[in-house]
């Protein structure tokens, strides 16, 4: 690597962010760039380990060891050629992926990680602007796929199958590209401008979108089989986890991803007035302690809420690493984003008993009660009991719903195409083929709800898989392994 000693000689470091008691007045991005020199101190970070152990944890198996030696020499250019053999879309993953990678790095044993997300993120800005992220033109084969879903796992099956040479028509059926990245994630953790000059350069290599068409209501299912040699569903898991104690019914109660959708809607409009959930003056709580809920946190501040607390029903992570979660597995610890930072109170280990509501059906609180966690030694289960005498009212004037999803919508599109579900109510498939030939998914619809990173990589593998089931041979599209045989 670069500078053999640069783990000994470097500390890590990423950018810092704005002020939060400034950035909850807007919904840019919160941090400030940083200087080229110190892109390539972090760079020069990356041990020569032997084993990258980057790669496997890493769902894309990014060749994260050499692009990063390619920063640390200033050859920008290669280490986005580097980067681009096996992702898609780094503008995304570099923001918003929780970097799975940094938590299987070899140097993180003793030390903090090398800052992978932020000097992935750092290539694909420079590739841009240096103009190196261009259209391509690939000779058309004369077959014709559909995607369904413009996600990260759709745009990524649509890009991969367009490099082949396959003509590519993507429906979603939002107003707008992107799935989840364009409107479950708010600005201030990805601008949208990202998402559109990344279509628009789809666009210009030749994939259609088509938006404001819901496959399975605006089009059946059939139809679309009859008119394209073969199909990618990526629609993703939208079925949200409810909470169906007493007082659902209150006014006041949402599903976290309904708000974030509106206000996502609200920012990009430019428009004046108010979004259609706003929580201004008012006393939220989050329900779930997840990425989901954090992004609720995040947006209530900037709607200026009175109060914002997030509960969770499993205990506090610890600080530190485990035997159960040792390196290099994935580091089960306490994570405290940017928006708890802004102005936030976290529960754990707090169970929800009734929405509270007062006379004219309005949500007023929400009745919690402690509970702690044991594990039946027979079973091996965890099981939880309520603490006596804990039991409290909260206040509370809006409740998100931010639990998790589970699993794809299972009418329409599915049952016109007539595709079998797993145990778990996803999209059953056999080397992302499900159970009708020429019908493939991928991504959340396929897996279950997960990362970016996980949607591309579902994205890249299932377009490897309708390549080689529309010509009969292998597929000329990079795997992981040719990608690291390229390098």
């Amino acid at each position: 690597m670069g500078e053999i000693t640069g783990f000994k000689k470097y500390k890590r470091a990423t950018p810092s962010s704005r002020n939060p008691k400034d950035r909850v007045g807007d919904y840019k991005e919160i941090y400030i760039p940083f200087k080229e020199e110190d892109i390539k101190t972090q760079g020069a970070r990356c041990m020569d380990c032997g084993i990258p152990f980057c790669h496997n944890g890493c769902p894309l198996g990014n060749i994260i060891p050499d692009f990063n030696d390619a920063v640390y020499k200033g050859d920008w250019k290669e280490a986005y050629e580097i980067l681009t053999l096996t992702n898609n879309f780094p503008e995304f993953t570099g923001r918003i992926c929780p970097a799975p990678c940094e938590g299987s790095c070899v140097l993180g044993i003793n030390n903090d990680p090398v800052a992978i997300e932020f000097i992935e993120k750092s290539i694909i800005e420079r590739a841009f602007q240096e103009g190196w992220v261009k259209p391509i033109h690939p000779e058309r084969t004369g077959k014709k796929v559909a995607v369904v879903g413009s996600g990260p796992a759709g745009l990524a099956a649509a890009d991969q199958l367009n490099k082949a040479g396959h003509t590519v028509t993507v429906f979603e059926k939002n107003d707008e590209v992107g799935g989840l990245v364009r409107y479950g994630i708010p600005d201030f953790k990805l601008e949208k401008w990202v998402v559109k000059r990344r279509v628009e350069v789809m666009i210009q290599s030749g994939i259609e979108f088509k938006t404001s068409t819901w496959i399975g209501r605006d089009i059946n299912g059939h139809e679309l089989k009859q008119d394209f040699d073969a199909i990618v569903m990526c629609g993703g898991s939208t079925i949200p986890r409810d909470l169906k104690i007493p007082g659902r019914e209150a006014k006041g109660v949402y599903f976290a991803m309904d708000f974030l959708e509106k206000s996502n809607r609200y920012v990009s409009s430019g428009e004046k007035g108010l979004p259609d959930i706003f929580v201004k003056d008012k006393h939220v709580v989050v329900i779930g302690g997840g990425d989901t809920g954090s992004d609720c946190v995040g947006t209530s501040n900037r709607h200026d809420a009175a109060s914002v607390t997030q509960i969770e029903l499993l205990t506090k992570p610890k600080t530190t690493r485990g035997i159960e979660d040792s390196w290099p597995n994935w580091p089960m610890v306490l994570r405290t984003s940017s928006s708890h930072e802004e102005g936030c109170e976290r529960k754990w280990s707090i169970n929800s008993k009734e929405f509270v509501k007062d006379e004219n059906g309005n949500l007023c609180g929400l009745k919690i009660v402690e509970i702690q966690w044991d594990k039946d030694p027979v079973s091996g289960r965890y099981t939880f009991i309520e603490i006596p005498g804990s039991e409290r009212i909260i206040v509370a004037d809006v409740v998100f719903l931010a639990m998790g999803f589970l699993g794809p919508d299972p009418s329409g599109a599915i049952p016109q195409l007539g595709l079998e579900l797993d145990e778990r109510g996803n999209v059953k498939t056999n080397n992302y083929q499900t159970s009708v030939p020429n019908v493939f998914a991928a991504g959340d619809m396929r897996r279950g709800q997960s990362l970016v990173v996980w949607a591309i990589s579902e994205g890249r593998e299932a377009a490897k898989v309708v390549d080689e089931f529309l010509t009969g041979e292998k597929s000329v599209l990079d795997s992981k392994e040719m990608g690291l045989l390229a390098v």
